[in-house]
């Protein structure tokens, strides 16, 4: 077996393989993890040179986004059968090598119809290499750690790309932004080393000192743990700037602020990373979950500027900065990976199905009042069910 790994005393937990948490490993979680959704980190500016350059409809554009997506999604689903049985670093040259070409095709797309095929297959190459970070960070000796690292990643490239795509869109138009994803794979590509030279090895119930039934249901609550929890951040950020508006801040306005959050969600992703070996995992949690749900109730009523501000604040960083523990956690429950690819799917799903249910009761509602409920009700039934298997997985 590769040297850079070592498993755990099996009369203490399940056998899991242990990655040491080195720089190259560091580096390529949080690169890859960042370059894989690039194109869904920097939708509001692609969007926009969609329909400026292309002249594509909302509904268009809005396909386009739910099919990459989608089949970042599904790559799970593939994953299901090569997790245990393919060497993940020769997955991870195969996903590079295919999402480099899907990404130079898509800047040479001449219709709609082209471009949506190939941004599905950049996409489910781009959700097989999330799939490897996520299970690669989870069998780190500090999971908590690399979420954050692996959190902070995705916001600092996010918050570049919506901070110089919109000049180099007016110089090169909409391809440059594939050129520049194919570009960032080819230069990262050494770091694929940094991968497990191994097969991961299915999951040895009969060493284990939890029930095979405990350890199922502890796994059932960690995945519905994170659905919901996706749920109630896409649904309330998605639809965030609707408070903004109501509380007297025009669209320039609404904009600074919420990009100040995003700034500040790194903080919270950086704090997060430096306090994971301080304090205990349970306290942390509680902590970050208080804090989610005081900005959701924050919410309440009609908001002044102020209130709104501080909610969209601590509703960004705490959002941050309570994930990498949450991950962490469930991580804990995983001992060959198939957990945390499963939980790539659940992440999917469930940014899918919260900006849906929030515009459903907004339609449907004549009160903010169920909105804000119905995602302080995810936010409760969430932190209850990690509080759960947490407790459960230390019994």
């Amino acid at each position: 077996m590769n040297e850079s790994l070592h498993t755990q005393d099996v009369n203490a937990m399940p056998p899991k393989v242990i990655l040491k948490s080195s720089l190259s490993l560091l580096l390529a979680i949080i690169i890859f993890a960042a370059i894989a959704p690039g194109i869904l980190m920097t939708a509001p500016a692609v969007a926009t040179q969609l329909g400026s350059q292309w002249q594509l409809s909302a509904d268009k554009i809005g396909y386009l986004f739910s099919a990459e997506l989608g089949a970042m999604s599904f790559a799970t689903v593939p994953a299901w059968y090569w997790i245990n049985r393919i060497n993940w670093q020769k997955i991870a040259i195969i996903s590079a090598i295919i999402f480099i070409i899907g990404n130079l095709l898509s800047a040479f797309a001449a219709t709609y119809i082209t471009l949506l095929i190939f941004r599905v297959i950049a996409s489910l190459a781009g959700g097989t290499l999330m799939i490897l970070c996520i299970s690669c960070a989870g069998k780190t000796e500090n999971p908590s750690r690399m979420y954050a690292f692996w959190v902070l990643g995705q916001l600092a490239l996010g918050t570049l790309g919506l901070l110089v795509l919109p000049p180099l869109f007016e110089l090169y138009g909409l391809r440059i932004v594939y050129f520049i994803l194919a570009a960032f794979m080819v230069i990262f590509f050494p770091l694929i080393r940094a991968f497990p030279n191994v097969i991961m090895e299915k999951d040895q119930h009969h060493y284990s000192s939890t029930h095979p039934r405990n350890a199922f249901i502890n796994k059932a609550m960690a995945i519905i743990a994170i659905l919901i929890f996706y749920i109630c951040l896409s649904q309330v950020w998605t639809f965030i700037g609707v408070f903004g508006q109501n509380s007297g801040l025009d669209a320039e306005e609404n904009g600074q602020i919420l990009a100040i959050a995003t700034i500040l969600g790194m903080v919270g992703a950086v704090i997060a990373a430096t306090v994971s070996n301080r304090f205990k995992t349970n306290k942390l949690v509680f902590l970050g979950y208080g804090l989610l749900m005081a900005s959701i109730l924050l919410l309440i009523g009609s908001p002044t500027v102020i209130r709104f501000i501080v909610a969209a604040l601590l509703f960004k960083f705490t959002w941050t900065f309570v994930l990498p523990f949450i991950m962490g956690a469930v991580s804990q429950l995983d001992t060959s990976g198939r957990l945390m690819n499963n939980i790539n799917l659940v992440i999917g799903g469930g940014m899918a199905i919260g900006p849906a249910i929030g515009g459903y009761i907004l339609v449907n509602s004549t009160q903010m009042l169920t909105f804000i409920s119905f995602a302080a009700l995810c936010t409760l039934c969430s932190f209850a069910l990690v509080a759960y298997f947490i407790k459960q997985s230390k019994s």
